[in-house]
């Protein structure tokens, strides 16, 4: 199990996607996501921090200025992991 702890925004964005989110069993990574049941991915690297993170520690203006960073950086990406990990983590 990772030491990365989801946060409520995170848990948000997941219903809002119709996914549930666990707290992934791959000790590198974050999440685990869910559909039906279903294993879809697992998302965020935990040598990295995320949106809700950054809130936490650094405060909503350096989190939005992160955020704008990370979709700028992956807006091509549309592979499965690549969209959930922008819409719950970012």
């Amino acid at each position: 199990m990772s030491s990365y702890k989801i946060l409520p925004y995170s848990y948000k964005k997941a219903k809002e996607l119709g996914v549930e989110i666990k707290p992934s069993t791959n000790k590198n990574k974050k999440i685990d996501v869910f559909k039906n049941g279903k294993k879809l991915c697992s998302i965020g690297d935990i040598k990295y921090n995320d949106y809700p993170t950054y809130i936490q520690k650094k405060g909503i203006r350096f989190a939005d200025d992160r955020r704008f960073l990370y979709r700028e950086r992956h807006k091509n990406d549309y592979q499965i992991t690549g969209f959930y990990a922008r819409e719950i983590l970012w």
